[in-house]
């Protein structure tokens, strides 16, 4: 088990979802369900740093949409990370609207966390962390910093992409993101890159 093989094992399943959304938009049932396994636990763990237990609903009004518009995404399996995001967030905001309350950092569960996605060395914060004391952390996270750490790390978004799901400045995404994981890393008492070796990270890599 080793983690050096993290950043391929993401590049592998973009590539079988790009793959599955094209063949879905050819009408493929069996293909959308396999993007639909591949996107659904990243999906969910940010929605429910939105919108908490109401994650589900929101999910299934977004894959309904999804659904609807298929045919008029174009881009590869990264790009549709991102545009489903868009939708999911934009779901989760109307619904937020409706409730009239505002979005919060919450509960995010063990297997979105446990997806895989290296930012920087500051991932090894998420890593480390319970589900409890995610959702504690998390929340006490300023908004932007929280939403931006859950595109980025559960799921699975690069900057630009995250800068777009949020209609703002990649570089604004990118400080918002790693001023959250320093925060949870600091607070986690994660040591920084210059620190010394990570012996936490997997020492002897196979």
């Amino acid at each position: 088990m080793g983690h050096g093989g993290e950043p391929r094992r993401r590049q592998a399943y973009d590539g079988e979802l790009g793959a599955a959304v094209v063949r879905a938009q050819d009408g493929d049932e069996t293909a959308f369900a396999v993007a639909y396994r591949i996107v659904q636990p990243g999906l969910l763990g940010y929605l429910r740093g939105l919108v908490g237990e109401d994650a589900e609903d929101v999910a299934s009004e977004a894959w309904l949409e999804i659904a609807r518009d298929l045919g008029r995404f174009k881009g590869d399996g990264a790009g549709f990370r991102g545009w489903t995001a868009t939708i999911a967030r934009h779901r989760a905001l109307d619904h937020l609207r409706r409730r009239r309350v505002r979005p919060r950092a919450a509960a995010l569960e063990q297997d979105a966390l446990e997806l895989p996605g290296r930012l920087d060395t500051h991932d090894q914060a998420l890593e480390s962390l319970s589900t409890a004391r995610a959702l504690e952390l998390l929340r006490g996270l300023p908004q932007d910093q929280a939403e931006a750490v859950l595109l980025r790390v559960v799921v699975g978004l690069d900057g630009p992409a995250a800068a777009r799901v949020l209609g703002k400045r990649p570089g604004a995404v990118r400080t918002a993101a790693h001023r959250g994981l320093k925060r949870l890393a600091r607070q986690l008492g994660v040591q920084e890159p210059a620190a010394g070796p990570a012996t936490e990270a997997g020492p002897g890599e196979k």
